[in-house]
């Protein structure tokens, strides 16, 4: 594009070929914007090669619950919920997955830190033992804990002959059971956040003279915080359902190490209007929990 100069003679005013502003000549020309996709009528629904399966998929997965909520006995239920046996149930659930929620956050975040920022041989041997869990059977998990911290396991053997400590049994092996089984969806979620984390900040920390435990505890955590608060909902969630392993290395001793997934299964065989309650209880604790800090969530990363 030109355009006349005083004398007549024509004079540059464009960008150059490529589309760049001419600094020959001084000039600056605005950036083409692009073009803003509108919808047009026909291009906003989902195509039917991904609706006919999304379609399956949640059918798939709320029939069952639509189920539940259909023959669950609603007149029966508080005096089913009443009953002491399930009470009891309902609050070691809650409390053994809140502590090892609580364990996992302990020692589960620094391990994703070394996983996610460490150099080392053998580190892809190590995530892939960390995450195992994530697909082994929660029975052989609880028969390896067995193998582990049992009266004659490879370390309980010596906390029984040196402390008196027998871990099989009491409330403390639901704790590890349950931590053993869901730490690796905190770990999982924390590690692929410090993957994803901008590390300027933290370079920016150390050449101020920050040390490296001020640099994760004033830098990193903070970027990092709404996935490890999302990884601790997994893991809580986790905790709460968790059965195999529990019932394993822990047993079933009410109001001891009873918890609800394992009273579910006790009352499935003699009263399944019970277990029908039990299984409502724990899908409205799950739904609550989840709902609520996925909302904080959500208002976390988006630093509202």
């Amino acid at each position: 594009m030109t355009s006349g100069r005083p004398d007549g003679t024509p004079s540059l005013t464009a960008g150059t070929a490529d589309g760049s502003p001419s600094r020959r000549h001084g000039l600056r020309l605005r950036p083409r914007e692009p073009e803003v996709l509108r919808s047009r009528p026909g291009h906003t629904g989902a195509p039917w090669p991904l609706a006919v399966p999304a379609t399956i998929a949640i059918l798939f997965l709320v029939l069952p619950l639509v189920g539940l909520l259909v023959r669950a006995p609603w007149k029966e239920l508080p005096t089913l919920l009443y009953d002491p046996t399930v009470r009891e149930a309902l609050r070691l659930s809650l409390i053994t997955a809140t502590l090892a929620t609580g364990v996992a956050l302990v020692i589960g975040v620094p391990l994703a830190w070394v996983l996610a920022r460490l150099r080392f041989p053998g580190r892809s041997l190590l995530r892939a033992l960390v995450t195992l869990p994530l697909v082994l059977p929660p029975v052989v998990g609880g028969v390896a804990l067995f193998l582990a911290l049992g009266r004659r396991g490879l370390v309980g053997q010596y906390l029984d002959r040196w402390f008196g400590l027998t871990i099989p049994f009491t409330p403390l092996a639901v704790v590890l059971a349950e931590t053993f089984v869901a730490m690796p969806f905190l770990i999982v979620t924390v590690e692929g956040a410090l993957r994803a984390a901008d590390t300027r900040y933290e370079e920016a920390s150390a050449t101020l003279g920050a040390s490296r435990w001020t640099t994760f505890r004033r830098v990193t955590l903070p970027m990092i915080g709404p996935s490890v608060l999302a990884g601790s909902v997994l893991c809580w969630a986790r905790a709460l359902g968790e059965f195999g392993a529990t019932i394993t290395f822990a047993g079933n001793f009410p109001g001891r190490t009873q918890t609800m997934p394992i009273a579910v299964y006790i009352a499935l065989e003699t009263d399944p209007d019970a277990a029908i309650a039990l299984s409502l209880v724990l899908l409205v604790v799950s739904v609550v929990i989840l709902v609520s800090l996925r909302e904080r969530v959500l208002n976390a990363g988006t630093g509202s």
